[in-house]
């Protein structure tokens, strides 16, 4: 058996590789960009890129790739159904009210003036999203009807772009005054209110469509849960940053509290899709009611990788050291010995 895997320093191709050497596992590495890529590939038994959002190329041609291989036999990490919808928030919506799941109430218009009505008429505040972005960039809270309109309105005109420069220097200030940026992050902040990051320059302006999200109040974290290959979970709390309502990119994690509840849900969800990796982000309501706000099938390890433990999918609880991504390799071998 051969593993291909693209290695982009930093991705989860760092411990994938170190997993292979450390278990006598045959691998390559490849660089998924050569033209001559499927030719490289052969006599591989799979391929794994960890493709990210931010990486332009990778959003360009990844998908592409790696669901032509899949179609010709080999197996791929992340496979169709686990990645198809990555990083596009509104093809979520879909897939999870398809099958039922528990979805934060969620709203997306593709007509300017059925987004006006439906403004006029609902209540506030609402959380505005563009379907992509990672770590609460691109959202926003809207608390008022003349905040909504103003959003419509640029959303079917001149749209959003990828990388909102004001946004990102606000936050990096903010989070230096809590001590969690250097003053050189805050002036690479500022150097990017001119100088504009390749994934936003390469790509056009999200236009022709809102998207919203009920605002679910009183959660003072929300609850990521990975789940793997279908057989483990593990859980963080993401803590709301201070003067903020977003979790997501608050760097503050906690691992107490953890409802079974939301565990098992995360099992029935990926079980259902038939994911190989995915990281859910849930909310609760005021009924304690588990929620979901989005899902991946990456996800940052710096704040999951601290759990002390995780649980296997009849929800036993292991204390101890865990690597998701050595269950990735673990879960693909056995999908591959099992055909």
């Amino acid at each position: 058996m051969r593993i291909a895997i693209h290695h982009r320093v930093g991705s989860f191709s760092d411990r994938w590789i170190s997993y292979c050497e450390q278990n006598n596992i045959d691998y390559i590495t490849v660089n998924a960009f050569d033209n001559d890529i499927i030719v490289q590939l052969k006599g591989c038994d799979a391929f794994m890129w960890h493709h990210h959002h931010a990486q332009y190329k990778d959003v360009l041609t990844a998908k592409r790739i790696l669901f032509a291989l899949e179609h010709a036999g080999i197996k791929v990490f992340p496979d169709f159904k686990t990645a198809w919808h990555f990083d596009d928030k509104v093809a979520q919506k879909y897939l999870l009210e398809a099958i039922a799941a528990p979805l934060v109430p969620s709203y997306v218009f593709y007509d300017q003036q059925k987004a006006l009505s439906w403004a006029k008429k609902t209540t506030y505040p609402k959380v505005f999203k563009l379907k992509g972005g990672a770590g609460a960039k691109n959202v926003k809270l809207i608390k008022t009807y003349g905040e909504a309109k103003k959003i419509i309105h640029q959303a079917f005109d001149k749209g959003f772009p990828q990388f909102d420069k004001l946004g990102n220097l606000k936050e990096r200030f903010n989070k230096f005054t809590q001590g969690q940026e250097s003053i050189l992050g805050v002036m690479k902040g500022a150097g990017r209110l001119v100088i504009t990051p390749n994934f936003s320059k390469l790509q056009a302006n999200e236009t022709g469509y809102v998207y919203f999200q009920d605002f679910i109040p009183n959660n003072e974290s929300d609850i990521r849960v990975v789940v793997i290959g279908k057989k483990f979970a593990a859980a963080e709390r993401r803590l709301v940053r201070k003067g903020d309502f977003r979790a997501s990119g608050s760097g503050k994690f906690d691992y107490e509290n953890i409802n079974t509840t939301v565990i098992q849900l995360a099992f029935e969800v990926a079980n259902k899709l038939d994911l190989q990796s995915v990281a859910f982000d849930f909310v609760l309501d005021k009924k304690s009611k588990p929620l979901i706000i989005e899902i991946s099938y990456g996800f940052g390890t710096e704040g999951i990788s601290l759990a002390p433990g995780y649980w296997d999918n009849n929800l036993n609880w292991h204390a101890g050291y865990f690597n998701p991504q050595e269950w990735m390799i673990e879960y693909l071998i056995q999908y591959i010995e099992e055909i």
